[in-house]
């Protein structure tokens, strides 16, 4: 992990004021990266210093045992650090992990008296990539952390899963209509069918929120079933008061959250929610026209996102579809409203001229989908 170059007066005072992990036992090859910086650790590795304060996320990739260049799935952690605050983490072999330390009072003071013959085994914080990681991640707080973090306090590129049914001998398949594993597989229907079902394993999941199927209030009238059909405000506000009643922009620091997910800790799902969070926001027109702050933040925070992924990222490469224009096509268009705030029509328009300048995306083109929409009637409702 090399230094970089910066005053030798800045660097003292970073080195003593800025948080501290340290990580003992770390095998060399292993792949270890904290926001933006991923290495691989050297034989003296033990952390990294000079760490600012705030919101953080550390991940790793164990090496291959056999001394190879292949590693594991990336796995990773948000973590909160607060000024000369030193964090102790160890490097667990059996699972191939880095667990968190319960240090003492006295560990720690020891440490930090310490830290002077540890800092050649430290690497610094890279500042150089600290701002892109602030705009990407400023909405994020650590109770948002808390409470969407998994339980296990893991975030796996790759979903822990287990079996439903723990069926280890022959009879046990049998009881349950499933083929033993010696039966030689006439087709791949009964080979699926050899395979026992899964399910993702408890607490390793995200706890993202979670987005209602039906798009209207109980006992809604065909007209409102026809409106939030169309509009998605009532899901909206829904998802809101499940966890960001007193401050809904908070939702925003969820999106923030998902999309650091997928673009550092390579979580595929995390990035379809991304993608169902986006999509929710940008289809609700009654919530554009009454909750500017919110909307003004989402064009800031996508702005910033935007940059860290190419523009060809989100075609579709069957249909040729490109979900971030149609998407964002909806949203410009709610803008442009009567009753849309004239401060969040201009940053919008704004928004608009700088995606359409830097990608080439075409927002006034008419999109494919302008069919009719078909809408959902509850059991019973009829329209006549």
């Amino acid at each position: 992990m090399a230094a970089m170059e910066m005053d030798q007066e800045l660097a003292k005072k970073l080195f003593f004021e800025g948080g501290t992990l340290i990580i003992l036992g770390v095998p060399e090859g292993t792949e270890f990266g904290i926001d933006y910086n991923c290495w691989q650790v050297g034989p003296k590795f033990k952390g990294v210093k000079m760490i600012p304060p705030g919101i953080h996320f550390m991940y790793f990739s164990a090496v291959n045992c056999r001394g190879g260049q292949v590693t594991g799935p990336r796995t990773g952690c948000f973590f909160h650090v607060k000024q000369r605050e030193i964090l102790v983490k160890r490097w667990d072999k059996k699972e191939e992990e880095i667990v968190l330390v319960e240090a003492s009072e006295e560990e720690l003071e020891r440490i930090r008296e310490n830290l002077t013959e540890l800092d050649k085994s430290l690497g610094p914080y890279p500042y150089e990539t600290m701002k892109r990681w602030v705009s990407l991640t400023n909405l994020i707080t650590d109770p948002l952390i808390q409470s969407l973090q998994p339980v296990s306090g893991k975030i796996s590129a790759f979903s822990e899963v287990q079996p439903e049914l723990v069926m280890p001998h022959t009879k046990d398949r049998v009881e349950h209509n499933l083929l033993p594993y010696d039966t030689i597989c006439k087709s791949y229907k009964e080979g699926l069918a050899r395979l026992p079902k899964m399910k993702i394993k408890a607490g390793t999941e995200i706890r993202f929120s979670k987005i209602p199927i039906r798009k209207y209030p109980e006992g809604a009238s065909p007209a409102e079933i026809t409106k939030y059909n169309m509009d998605f405000s009532y899901v909206l506000d829904t998802v809101i008061n499940q966890r960001y009643s007193s401050k809904p922009k908070e939702i925003l620091g969820e999106l923030q959250f998902s999309f650091v997910c997928f673009l550092i800790g390579n979580v595929y799902d995390a990035f379809e929610h991304w993608k169902d969070l986006l999509r929710l926001l940008c289809h609700s027109e009654e919530a554009v026209t009454k909750q500017k702050d919110l909307y003004s933040a989402l064009i800031s925070v996508l702005y910033h996102q935007l940059n860290e992924i190419p523009a060809d990222f989100f075609v579709d490469i069957v249909s040729k579809d490109n979900f971030l224009t149609t998407t964002l096509q909806e949203f410009f268009s709610y803008s442009c409203g009567p009753n849309v705030d004239k401060a969040l029509q201009k940053r919008v328009e704004k928004f608009k001229a700088h995606l359409t300048k830097k990608f080439k995306w075409d927002f006034d083109e008419e999109p494919d989908d302008c069919a009719p929409v078909m809408v959902e009637l509850p059991e019973g409702v009829t329209l006549d």
